[in-house]
């Protein structure tokens, strides 16, 4: 049966891959980027893969309290039910650090939006639904209190800090959700994939991004993970594993997950 995916960052990179993958499985594809021509683009080269697909276009810059809320209110008006949700989104090296509100911007994309975002779709997201994080086997000990503020520490250093963050409020809220919420999972698609943020980064071409988007499809529609809520999926051993031992720590999940609640709440 045909489910309703919407992916964060879909205009290029792993992002679009996986769209590519799933539009030709002939799901319905929610594209999400910053860019009205590359969402444009985007959407033409999916079309071309599946004629009869249905593809939809979402601008948000996700370093945007107010446009994470507005993206997550206009797919909610759109579809009463949507079946996954890929937080694929992320910044690595960035020509502006702090965002408008004071935010490092590394957080703000990689750790904070996509908390934001699938709490406001969690009345859409179906039963058997499931939130796919992007994860990544770079993960740095971060404190609560770094995500609310300019970060003095390099590029490398903040994503994995902000990778870290991310799959520890994955763990957290599936723990609080149990069974009444969708399966959330956090997935290092593979290190050192060829996209444009690991050339930027590291300037050098990576492997394949379709071994990141195969995983991504599994992630989001294999049954391998429907009972894997709170676990972190490592493709680099193709296995699940264990993550960064402050992700399974049941008193830091905690008061990450109230570091980025109250940030929220400062930000409403």
């Amino acid at each position: 049966m045909a489910k309703t995916i919407l992916i964060t960052g879909s205009t290029d990179g792993i992002g679009l891959a996986t769209a590519k993958s799933l539009v030709e499985l002939g799901h319905t594809i929610l594209l999400h980027g910053r860019s009205d021509e590359k969402l444009s683009d985007a959407k033409q080269q999916l079309s071309l893969i599946n004629e009869k697909a249905n593809i939809e276009t979402f601008n948000a810059d996700l370093s945007n309290f107010y446009e994470v809320r507005k993206l997550a209110s206009e797919v909610g008006e759109k579809h009463a039910k949507i079946d996954v949700l890929i937080n694929n989104a992320g910044v690595y090296v960035v020509p502006k650090k702090v965002t408008a509100d004071g935010i490092d911007i590394r957080f703000m994309v990689n750790t904070i939006a996509p908390y934001l975002l699938t709490k406001n779709l969690l009345p859409s997201l179906s039963d058997d639904g499931r939130v796919v994080n992007l994860s990544s086997a770079a993960q740095s000990p971060v404190s609560p209190d770094e995500i609310a503020k300019p970060s003095p520490y390099s590029d490398d250093q903040v994503y994995a800090k902000s990778k870290l963050a991310l799959t520890m409020w994955s763990r957290q809220m599936a723990l609080s959700l149990g069974e009444k919420g969708p399966v959330i999972v956090a997935v290092n698609p593979a290190s050192f994939l060829g996209s444009k943020m690991v050339s930027e980064a590291y300037g050098r071409q990576g492997k394949s991004l379709q071994i990141g988007a195969d995983i991504l499809v599994r992630a989001a529609l294999s049954d391998d993970f429907s009972e894997a809520s709170g676990q972190y999926f490592d493709n680099d051993i193709g296995q699940f594993s264990a993550p960064h031992p402050d992700a399974v720590n049941p008193e830091k999940i905690a008061e990450m997950t109230q570091a980025i609640e109250t940030v929220l709440n400062n930000f409403q």
